[in-house]
């Protein structure tokens, strides 16, 4: 038996296509994903990228809000779209999720309250008010809350980082086996997003809970990533290790992506030079089409048009099994190599 406790296989999603009131146009918004969580140790996996990269379609596939177009979601050896009524409830409850904007998920008629009591309720995890209040008590206590302060209260009369926390407590009340974080950081001021991130790595480290933790901050990634995906127009540019993916960037796109982060140094010019975004988005129309950053590279070649790259190996001998890139310059039989 597997010992990947989610493992997705060659996950593609396209939108658009045929149809009464479609115009017979095409996004391939997510393609031939492939990624594979351990169940111990507990990590965090970063999918980072641009807006439009397809990261959120990505979460939205692993928490079932979407269906995949081809491929597949395994959860813990079983394809979730095969998944029964029983074994879909208990994958709802072992996978939860934290989205970017907390506010959304409050209906602001009730108090706050209302959101743990409908866990309570709906999965049945307490027999009576005495223990249910209980297990809110401590979901609140591991993310630095108390009931009393905040239960009675509505959403908008609580901070932005308050009610991110709070759906922190209610996704660990449900004792999950992973969390799928959809930039919980990125609404809140440094210091509560500095507080967010280190619950994260305590749930991780303590409570053996893993990560899908969705951003465009690689600082962030940088700070708590185990593992990171780059994507870029709906592929992966580059996959591994965090560390020395950032600090080490091989595919020409995040090379890109890193020179572009500005550094605290007013003589050093934001940017360099400047950069002209032409017109790519007709590389995700097809499935079966070329690399989508032919178009911005400078590396470019001929083959890069007729079919995408796939992952190579790169650095050095001991990186190998740990990051790679899809770009031809990596190709044993190229010997032109990026820097």
């Amino acid at each position: 038996m597997s010992d990947a406790l989610l493992e997705i296989k060659n996950a593609t999603k396209i939108y658009g296509g045929s149809g009464f009131m479609s115009k017979g146009n095409t996004t391939v918004a997510l393609q031939d994903f492939n990624l594979n969580i351990q169940a111990k140790p507990a990590t965090i996996t970063t999918i980072a990228g641009e807006s439009g990269s397809g990261k959120t379609t990505l979460a939205n596939l692993v928490l079932g809000f979407i269906k995949i177009t081809s491929g597949q979601v395994i959860y813990k050896g079983v394809d979730v779209a095969t998944m029964d009524k029983r074994q879909l409830m208990e994958y709802r409850r072992e996978v939860q999720a934290v989205f970017q904007d907390p506010y959304a998920v409050y209906n602001p008629f009730y108090r706050v309250k209302h959101i743990f009591d409908m866990v309570l309720k709906n999965f049945k995890l307490a027999s009576s008010k005495e223990e249910g209040r209980a297990l809110i008590e401590d979901a609140l206590n591991v993310v630095g809350m108390r009931g009393e302060e905040v239960l009675e209260k509505y959403p908008h009369q609580l901070s932005g980082g308050q009610r991110q926390r709070m759906m922190v407590a209610r996704a660990y009340m449900l004792k999950p086996r992973l969390i799928v974080a959809d930039e919980p950081v990125s609404m809140v001021d440094a210091s509560l997003r500095a507080m967010i991130l280190d619950i994260m790595l305590r749930l991780r480290d303590e409570h053996n809970i893993s990560f899908l933790y969705i951003t465009h901050d690689l600082s962030t990634a940088y700070q708590i990533g185990d593992n990171i995906h780059l994507l870029y127009q709906g592929s992966v540019a580059e996959r591994g290790n965090t560390v020395r993916v950032i600090e080490n960037p091989k595919h020409p796109y995040v090379q890109m992506l890193i020179d572009s982060i500005p550094v605290p140094d007013p003589s050093v010019r934001w940017g360099g030079e400047e950069v002209t975004t032409l017109d790519d988005e007709q590389m995700r129309a097809m499935v079966e089409s070329g690399c989508r950053f032919y178009n911005r590279c400078a590396f470019h070649m001929e083959r890069c048009l007729t079919k995408a790259p796939p992952m190579y190996a790169v650095g050095g001998e001991a990186e190998k099994l740990t990051h790679e890139a899809a770009c031809y310059l990596y190709d044993p039989e190229v010997e032109k190599v990026a820097a």
